[in-house]
């Protein structure tokens, strides 16, 4: 940072000191927001975590989707937890939505809050820190800070989902569209694609590229032929809904750069995956990231990004009693 004046180097000086106490501002979030009013809240929600992936090693990856998909519509106001009602269909019974799963740990977690600090902790701050304990659980210590004081939305609607969120089958310049309109840049575009180093997909989300990418039963030419096989192996026609498969092979449990060696080799799952590497500065990014040190730092900064999207903050919105239920 170039300081251009004595006035610059006060005001600098003045932000690091505010840093320093501990309470350095996000936006209009802040480390520690439940310091006085709910002081082991952040505990809680960690060890309540923790015991779930003990459990479902399958839950970094379900919390992780969810946020994204939270955020994405309306900003993280935990609008992805709402239930329908007989007069609106929300968000999470959207298409794109209906393989979302974890609901019940965050409402648990809600449930274990409401005894101790009742109308104080939000749902939007329970999702944005079960989501980061949840990957962290690997590594046994916090992997992104994660800035707090969201409270929670009103509205959910299903009709907002698919104009808001990435599809699997999407270009490049799709895909960068969606990022822009929510202030992010193609840089955590592809930082935060490396999310798919956990979890799986459904062969229905791809299997286009296997037997039918142009409408003449023909194979996707990007696709990498011995993993193409292997795909094929697994998914054996267009219409399977039902089978599974690591979105990255034999990784899947765990949190690491894999996604990006992989992707370099033409190994992506999704056609929105091998879309990065059709855009020079996104492929350039996606070959710095195959460095572990480099993408675990990239990866924190993006999802710090994202988890400002919109929030709902001060006397907007409200403190759900339950995450499902507006009050």
């Amino acid at each position: 940072m170039k300081i251009e004046s004595s006035s610059e180097f006060v005001l600098l000086a003045c932000l690091v000191a505010f840093c320093a106490v501990g309470v350095c501002q996000g936006g209009s979030l802040r480390k520690n927001f439940y310091r006085e009013s709910c002081p082991n809240a952040e505990e809680i929600i960690k060890n309540a975590t923790w015991k779930h992936v003990t459990i479902n090693r399958q839950l970094p990856s379900k919390l992780l989707r969810m946020h994204f998909h939270d955020c994405f519509v309306r900003g993280c106001d935990a609008s992805i937890l709402i239930n329908s009602t007989a007069s609106n269909t929300a968000e999470k019974d959207a298409i794109p939505n209906l393989s979302l799963s974890g609901f019940d740990v965050i409402e648990e977690i809600k449930a274990e809050l409401e005894k101790k600090c009742p109308g104080i902790v939000s749902c939007a701050d329970i999702l944005s820190l079960a989501t980061r304990d949840s990957v962290s659980f690997q590594f046994q210590k916090p992997k992104w800070e994660v800035l707090t004081g969201r409270r929670d939305g009103r509205v959910s609607l299903q009709s907002e989902v698919s104009t808001n969120i990435p599809s699997p089958f999407q270009n490049f310049t799709v895909l960068r569209q969606f990022f822009e309109r929510k202030g992010l840049t193609v840089h955590d575009l592809v930082v935060l694609s490396g999310g798919h180093t956990i979890g799986v997909g459904h062969c229905n989300l791809f299997s286009n590229r296997l037997y039918n990418f142009t409408g003449k039963g023909d194979q996707d030419p990007s696709l990498n032929p011995t993993y193409a096989q292997f795909l094929k192996s697994k998914c054996q026609s267009l219409t399977d809904k039902t089978t599974i498969v690591e979105m990255d092979p034999n990784s899947s449990l765990n949190f690491d750069k894999n996604y990006f060696v992989i992707l370099n080799q033409n190994k992506g799952l999704f056609q929105s995956d091998t879309a990065l590497l059709t855009n020079k500065g996104a492929r350039n990014i996606a070959k710095e990231l195959t460095n572990q040190d480099k993408f675990f730092t990239e990866f924190a900064q993006s999802m710090e990004r994202m988890g400002d999207i919109g929030v709902v903050t001060g006397s907007s919105g409200e403190i759900r009693k339950k995450c499902g239920i507006i009050n």
